[in-house]
């Protein structure tokens, strides 16, 4: 689980490198956060996620895919309040698409 980017932003908190790795995330034309929460997701976790799109904001493009409603963000980040503001930076110029329907990958499995 390494490669998943909130284990990378926690790991770097605790070896005392979170601004170096920040600055690194922050500079990506394009960064692409796939499926968030699908794992759980602590209090601290979704502060170091606000602080990733934070500091990105309005400089740099993000997508972000879930299959979690926005407005059941405050349970996955454990915090109402955290959820809001990244929320808040997210859609402030922004498109959402939200697809409807039936998984395409389980589309090809026969019932």
């Amino acid at each position: 689980m390494d490669d998943v980017l909130i284990y990378k932003l926690k790991a770097a908190q605790e070896k005392q490198h979170l601004e170096r790795v920040m600055r690194r995330y922050e500079r990506y034309d394009l960064l692409i956060i796939d499926e968030l929460g699908y794992l759980p997701i602590s209090a601290n976790e979704a502060k170091l996620l606000f602080q990733l799109i934070n500091g990105r904001y309005e400089r740099k493009s993000t997508i972000i895919t879930t299959n979690v409603p926005l407005s059941s963000w405050g349970t996955v980040l454990n915090s109402t309040a955290t959820a809001e503001a990244i929320l808040d930076r997210l859609v402030y110029h922004s498109h959402v698409i939200k697809i409807k329907g039936k998984s395409y990958r389980l589309a090809s499995v026969s019932s």
